[in-house]
């Protein structure tokens, strides 16, 4: 049986959508359609570990040089609560992502922002709730 894509889409019947058939996709170079599906996409990649990923959809203006991923954090799920247009090619998307780390639960709730650039989506920034 196909893997269970992390970012929780799914199929119009509610199954889940396969990794291979979602955020794989863009993980290796089709690029997102939008926002939401880059912030889905950026969430997959975290809980695959794919750090090149999450730096290249980082926008150049507040890309870290580097990016260490929590060693044994255990992701458990993402909530996409609000995904809205702010210009032609600008988008603010409000997720809960939940996560274990240390021992410890962690749930970030974050507005992020995007921004298009040449038919390419990336993050810029967020402000945690």
């Amino acid at each position: 049986m196909a893997q269970a894509c992390p970012c929780g889409r799914t199929h119009l019947k509610g199954e889940p959508l396969p990794l291979q058939r979602c955020c794989a996709l863009f993980h290796a170079g089709e690029p997102a359609p939008d926002a939401e599906h880059l912030m889905r996409s950026r969430y997959s990649a975290f809980v695959v570990g794919n750090v090149s990923y999450l730096l290249d959809t980082w926008h150049a203006s507040t890309r870290p040089a580097t990016l260490v991923l929590e060693a044994g954090a255990r992701w458990l799920g993402l909530e996409i609560k609000s995904h809205r247009m702010t210009g032609p090619d600008s988008a603010e998307v409000e997720f809960v992502a939940r996560f274990r780390a240390a021992g410890r639960a962690v749930r970030q709730h974050e507005l992020s922002r995007f921004v298009r650039e040449a038919g390419r989506w990336y993050y810029v920034d967020g402000d945690v709730r």
